[in-house]
């Protein structure tokens, strides 16, 4: 139970990071939250990948491979996913969110999207700076404090990395085509054409980059977006958001909320006790 003498916060800051850095980090949201019932917050699936710098002691999760092991960290790195990242709190949480782009990937922390599918890793396992990014963000005395001191810690990063090597100029193409054009976008089987490769082995040389196979981003991006839409004050109707994001019907994005959030949409807005931290950037 939450104390009674616990006053309830429900805080955010979004930040849009300097042009020099948006190509790798597309958006910062400083959240705090508090008074709330104990529960279980999810991570849900989304173009981005994912870095957290908590302010209130390590996150307590379950991984999206389906073990039930936990993980406890104070800062984090999550890849592309394709099933929810149950956060466990007591009702308090504090920290800030980066949403990393998958050239973000290559660019600030040396490696492909692809060998953080799936998985959640601390974040010095793969950024240099991330003991002067925790302490800074940890001391800062604001939002625009903290988010000043993101923007240098991660600017100087940029300004001394070499350049990465580019993902191929295919499968960056049909990324880039998939995040435009949804949730109406081409299927696999026009892109392959347009990049004049076969459905297969563009699906092989895109999984190989990001992790995932085109078709499944395709879907989560549909979902980000229906997700996008029922999180907002004024909800839709579910068969308006299912007809608006290209859904056959209602049960079709049905499915794909249980495949990607672990429920119904009305199941997931009603056991949701903090705000939605992803939908803050489309506030």
């Amino acid at each position: 139970m939450v104390r009674q003498d616990v006053e309830r916060i429900a805080e955010a800051a979004t930040h849009w990071p300097p042009p020099a850095l948006r190509p790798f980090v597309e958006s910062v949201v400083g959240y705090h939250y508090a008074g709330f019932e104990p529960g279980v917050h999810r991570g849900l699936p989304s173009r981005h990948l994912t870095i957290v710098v908590s302010l209130d002691g390590p996150l307590d999760m379950t991984l999206p491979d389906g073990r039930q092991t936990t993980l406890a960290l104070d800062a984090l790195v999550s890849g592309l996913h394709a099933a929810p990242v149950a956060i466990h709190h007591d009702g308090l949480q504090h920290g800030v969110q980066l949403q990393l782009t998958p050239l973000g990937a290559r660019t600030l922390l040396g490696l492909p999207a692809a060998e953080l599918a799936h998985r959640v890793v601390p974040l010095d396992d793969v950024l240099g700076t991330a003991g002067e990014l925790g302490d800074r963000v940890a001391t800062a005395g604001s939002w625009t404090e903290r988010f000043a001191a993101l923007d240098d810690v991660l600017g100087r990063a940029v300004a001394r990395t070499s350049p990465p090597r580019p993902p191929r100029a295919e499968v960056a193409y049909v990324f880039d085509r998939l995040v435009r054009a949804a949730p109406h976008g081409p299927g696999v089987g026009a892109l392959a054409a347009e990049v004049g490769w076969s459905r297969r082995h563009l699906a092989e040389q895109f999984r190989r980059e990001y992790g995932l196979p085109p078709k499944l981003v395709a879907r989560i991006l549909r979902f980000e977006q229906a997700r996008g839409l029922l999180a907002r004050p004024r909800r839709p109707a579910l068969a308006d958001v299912a007809a608006v994001c290209g859904y056959a019907d209602q049960a079709h994005m049905t499915h794909d909320w249980v495949a990607f959030a672990g429920s119904s949409p009305l199941a997931w807005l009603a056991e949701e006790q903090l705000p939605f931290v992803q939908d803050e950037v489309a506030a």
